[in-house]
C-alpha cells in the first residue's frame, strides 16, 4: 500500500480533509453532491442536492418527503453519492443507505434557514406540475401572509436523511490519466473498514 493510501485510517477523516480544501477551492457550494436514488423497481435517477453534515455517523441532507427523491427514497433506501471538486481534480463515490434523521435535528436544520426558503418549502408541491409560475408565487404569498411576523414551523412533508456509507472511493487525478483511486469498504461486522487501491 502506497504512502498516499495510508494517508488515512478511515474515510470519514479523508472527506472531511478534503471537504475543507474544496471550501478554499470551489468558488460555489463545495458541499453539493450528486444523490443517486432508485425506485423498488430499479428505475435510477440522479440530482445534486447540498450535504448539511458530515461526521462519522453518516452524511445529512434534507428535501420534501412528497418529492420524487423522498418518494424513491421511501421505496428503496440504497443510495450513491458523488462529490466532484473541478478545481482540486478530486471526486469521491459513496454508496450505503439512508435513514430518516431525527424530528429535533430536522426541526433545528429547518429552523437555521432564511424566512423565505422556510416559506418556500410550504408552498413548493416539489418535483410535481405546476399550472405555471404565478400558481408557485401565489402560494408563496398565501403562506406569507399566513404566518406573517411570526414563526415558520417545519411542515411535516420536510425532513432529512443520513447516509449510512458502506463504500468510499476516493479519486485523484494524475498525468497521463494515471489517476489515483483508494476505496474503503466497511467490513460485513461494521466495525472497520478494508482500504484497496484500484487500477485507474
Amino acid at each position: 500500500m502506497s504512502e498516499k493510501t495510508a494517508e488515512f485510517k478511515e474515510p470519514f477523516e479523508r472527506l472531511q480533509s478534503w471537504l475543507a480544501e474544496a471550501e478554499k477551492s470551489e468558488p460555489n457550494d463545495p458541499t453539493a453532491v450528486a444523490l443517486a436514488t432508485c425506485t423498488q423497481g430499479g428505475v435510477p435517477s440522479l440530482r445534486m442536492v447540498l450535504m448539511k453534515g458530515c461526521d462519522e455517523n453518516g452524511l445529512v441532507f434534507f428535501t420534501n418527503l412528497e418529492s420524487r427523491k423522498g418518494r424513491e427514497l421511501a421505496e428503496n433506501p440504497n443510495v450513491a453519492m458523488l462529490f466532484h471538486w473541478k478545481s482540486l481534480r478530486r471526486q469521491v463515490r459513496i454508496e450505503g443507505a439512508v435513514e430518516p434523521v431525527t424530528t429535533e435535528e430536522a426541526d433545528a436544520y429547518f429552523a437555521s434557514r432564511p424566512r423565505a426558503s422556510r416559506i418556500g418549502a410550504w408552498a413548493s408541491k416539489q418535483s410535481r406540475e405546476m399550472a405555471g409560475r404565478f400558481e408557485f408565487e401565489a402560494a408563496i404569498a398565501q403562506y406569507t401572509a399566513k404566518f406573517g411576523v411570526g414563526d415558520v414551523p417545519r411542515p411535516d412533508c420536510w425532513s432529512g436523511f443520513r447516509l449510512k456509507p458502506a463504500y468510499f472511493e476516493f479519486w485523484r487525478d494524475r498525468k497521463f490519466r494515471l489517476h489515483e483511486r483508494v476505496t474503503f469498504r466497511l467490513y460485513e461486522a461494521g466495525s472497520s473498514w478494508e482500504i484497496a487501491e484500484l487500477y485507474p
